[in-house]
């Protein structure tokens, strides 16, 4: 590559960097444009990146900022919002029985990013082998013991109110004793889902194990993680896979934008209702963990997690490389507090790991630190 054309390649790296979409065809078109207009000035260059790169209006003032900065030497801009922002949360406003329950991987993490871009999705049918998963998956949850009672007819405590009853009613015989034990019911089941845009190859995959897992047990609870929070459970409980997806496409507004996976995590634990959904349950993030920048709230949340959950586990894809170790600052840091790191990286591997909450396993640092 001629040496005058690093600056222009380098421009479209930074701004990358930073969250915009551009593709491959656009960089070698802004390089033909600078060629074609000679070119004469700065403003030549500026007017051939507006016209090939095609930031949006929204993004526009940022896109100069940038060129700014990278050709001219001014100081990094400071993008509003960038860190400071309060995470938005959207709830999907489930039922009012819902509510008393208590509710192709990336090279290097690329797009990885903390810039918020709002977009849309789609979902298209296809044929996953889902159904024996939803069929599987209530009785295949790990179990807790209820403070509500049963009756029974041994191995039970003694009922001494309904056996006193009993007594009166009989007269002063002594009849058979009544007993009651306490019932066993399944944990909720908590799926967390990262829609960044590191992760948009396995959205669609990850959105289709959400809505078969709602289908499959009614303990179940799901949300999206980018730079907002949104729940979408109630929409994944419309029966038609495709209607349910694009309900949930129209709730969320973060789609394949940046991510503040602690910020967010944090915002999830501060509202009450919905860090009750994590009290006692088997918890599932689907997430890279690829965290930009400062990682004390992602140590921050993933430690209030676990010390609510009953088993923490993270699901990344990039576990599926055979030569994959938690390397990163940020994945170090909440290695500890996991139970489970595991690969994400395929509906089956996911489905399977699922299944087999309910059996114990040795502690994700353990597992990690024998195979390092």
């Amino acid at each position: 590559m001629p040496r005058a054309a690093e600056p222009l390649l380098g421009f479209a790296r930074l701004l990358r960097h930073h969250a915009f979409p551009i593709a491959p065809e656009q960089v070698s078109s802004f390089m033909q444009a600078v060629t074609l207009l000679g070119p004469r000035s700065m403003a030549d260059i500026r007017e051939a990146a507006l016209a090939t790169l095609a930031p949006s209006p929204d993004r526009r003032g940022e896109f100069e900022a940038h060129f700014r900065s990278h050709f001219y030497g001014d100081a990094r801009p400071s993008i509003a919002g960038e860190e400071d922002e309060e995470t938005r949360i959207k709830d999907d406003h489930g039922t009012r029985e819902e509510n008393n329950q208590t509710t192709r991987q990336e090279k290097g993490g690329e797009l990885s990013s903390a810039i918020e871009q709002l977009s849309s999705r789609d979902f298209q049918r296809d044929d996953d082998g889902l159904v024996p998963f939803r069929r599987k998956l209530a009785s295949a949850l790990p179990a807790r013991r209820s403070f509500r009672t049963m009756r029974t007819r041994s191995r039970g405590a003694l009922d001494l109110r309904r056996s006193l009853s009993e007594i009166v009613s009989a007269d002063g015989d002594i009849p058979s004793p009544q007993l009651r034990r306490r019932q066993t019911v399944p944990r909720k089941l908590l799926l967390l889902i990262d829609i960044s845009g590191s992760m948009k190859l396995h959205t669609a995959d990850y959105l289709k194990l959400a809505h078969a897992t709602v289908q499959g047990t009614d303990r179940a609870e799901i949300f999206t993680l980018g730079t907002r929070l949104t729940r979408i459970t109630s929409a994944l409980r419309i029966r038609d896979r495709d209607q349910a997806l694009a309900r949930a496409a129209a709730l969320v507004d973060d789609w394949d934008g940046g991510t503040r996976m602690g910020p967010t995590l944090l915002a999830f634990l501060s509202v009450p209702r919905f860090s009750a959904f994590a009290r006692g349950a088997a918890v599932v993030i689907l997430s890279d963990a690829l965290e930009r920048g400062d990682h004390a709230d992602l140590e921050t949340a993933i430690r209030r997690l676990s010390a609510r959950a009953f088993r923490l586990s993270l699901a990344t894809p990039l576990a599926g490389d055979p030569r994959f170790q938690p390397a990163t600052v940020a994945l170090r840091a909440i290695l500890p507090d996991l139970d489970d790191l595991i690969d994400g990286s395929s509906l089956r591997s996911l489905t399977d790991f699922i299944l087999s909450l309910a059996r114990p396993a040795p502690a994700a640092s353990t597992i990690w630190k024998r195979v390092s």
